[in-house]
């Protein structure tokens, strides 16, 4: 099989063990490459670990949230003023009743 090039922000799946990474960073003075798997670990191959990899170009993973360890409750804002679990609450929907000419500072 062709050795692929590595190429910083690419996407490849090792054969061997079915796992999906993204190549960070690239140094040729050093002929090292870093890659991070989806479960957010940091590696590092030198040129010849990298040759010995049976790899295959692959694309992104719809999820981008993961190797960040995000999930979809990370997206709530707890100091949100208007929570849905007051939503069923009758006092929630009380309007104030407006006093003109009365200023609070």
């Amino acid at each position: 099989m062709k050795m692929l090039s590595p190429v910083v922000g690419g996407w490849y799946k090792d054969l061997e063990t079915h796992e999906l990474f993204e190549v960070v960073a690239w140094d040729p003075s050093t002929l090292t490459i870093e890659a991070q798997f989806l479960d957010g670990e940091v590696t590092e191959y030198d040129l010849d670990a990298w040759r010995q990899l049976t790899l295959a170009q692959a694309e992104a993973p719809e999820d981008w949230r993961t190797p960040f360890e995000l999930d979809d409750d990370d997206g709530m804002d707890p100091d949100s003023p208007y929570h849905p679990e007051d939503w069923n609450n009758p006092v929630s929907m009380i309007e104030p009743d407006t006093m003109y000419g009365v200023e609070d500072y």
